[in-house]
């Protein structure tokens, strides 16, 4: 969604250019964080989860690009 169709309530990031080395590290992490990792950072359990959710938006973003570790 392009910024002039965005919802006013929603914000589109545009893509990021990496190596395949960090894509694999970031990956890596967003596989591998948990509830209690992003509840640490969190002002709340609220913010917490919206984070969660965010990071996996990201990971699925990850995944159709090849990056998807098991």
């Amino acid at each position: 969604m392009d910024k002039n169709n965005a919802l006013p309530n929603e914000v589109t990031i545009p893509a990021v250019t990496m190596s395949k080395a960090e894509a694999l590290a970031y990956a890596q992490f967003l596989k591998r964080v948990c509830f209690s990792d992003y509840r640490g950072c969190a002002v709340d359990n609220d913010e917490a989860y919206r984070m969660v959710y965010a990071g996996e938006k990201i990971r699925a973003a990850f995944a159709e690009t090849g990056f998807a570790p098991r």
